[in-house]
């Protein structure tokens, strides 16, 4: 591909989920939300399932992660016909109006609830997921604990242990960064702290003429800084091929 183009963009968004290493993950039942959310996605397109399918049908479901993608999961299992949901938030419940710690233009720190707990949630806060239990390979109980924020770090509360059914638990605690098994570890990109593609100030990376902008090089976050991103990695790609370099073309 860099043999073809004189300059590559990458774009790749910011799709490698957090993962939850406690006892108890291998059970069945227990699904990234981005494997349930595209599958139910394919079923919606009339696309034929190949993988195990995942539904919520009947069952009771526990969503781990209290984001927007938490939020789809919770719509779709109410539209799959769950039996009751859970949803659990590792930070402490935000106050009803903008946090002064967050003043305009920061993102508000504030609670945000969507049409999809409107439609019924039991909704909890700083509890931390402990451990998974099951009956013949399939999880039946989640373990967790009330956690509380201090000298930087998350700590159990004594005593707070409790234990809840669950058929089905989707995983939404947002996502590291790119998918660095592939394309960008193939082409020896660096990466920063948070694990995004790392680049100068043109927006291109460590390989010349190879750039990244959006999710790829800021890690998940809204489509206007993906849209203005775009823009400027588009800037410092013409800069480079206008600086003393023959353009045959870039691949965006």
């Amino acid at each position: 591909m860099r043999q073809q183009f004189d300059a590559v963009g990458l774009t790749m968004g910011a799709e490698q989920a957090r993962e939850l290493p406690i006892p108890g993950r291998a059970l069945k039942g227990i699904h990234l939300a981005m494997d349930y959310l595209t599958q139910q996605n394919k079923r919606n397109a009339g696309d034929t399932i190949t993988d195990e399918p995942i539904t919520a049908k009947g069952k009771r479901v526990v969503i781990i992660g209290g984001g927007d993608t938490g939020s789809d999961c919770l719509g779709t299992v109410h539209r799959q016909g769950c039996v009751e949901a859970h949803q659990f938030e590792l930070l402490p419940e935000p106050p009803p109006t903008r946090a002064v710690s967050t003043p305009w233009p920061l993102w508000p720190m504030q609670l945000r609830t969507s049409h999809a707990h409107e439609e019924g949630c039991d909704r909890q806060w700083s509890v931390s997921t402990t451990k998974f239990t099951g009956h013949n390979g399939q999880v039946t109980k989640l373990h967790a604990n009330q956690v509380k924020f201090e000298n930087g770090k998350f700590t159990a509360i004594p005593n707070s242990d409790f234990e809840m059914d669950a058929d089905l638990v989707l995983l939404a605690m947002g996502f590291t960064g790119p998918v660095k098994n592939g394309l960008l570890d193939s082409l020896g990109v660096k990466y920063d702290q948070r694990g995004a593609v790392s680049v100068d100030e043109r927006f291109m990376t460590n390989l010349d003429g190879v750039f990244a902008g959006g999710d790829t090089k800021r890690g998940a976050s809204l489509i206007v800084w993906a849209i203005a991103e775009g823009r400027k990695m588009a800037a410092g790609i013409h800069q480079y091929l206008h600086a003393g370099r023959s353009a045959k073309s870039a691949l965006l």
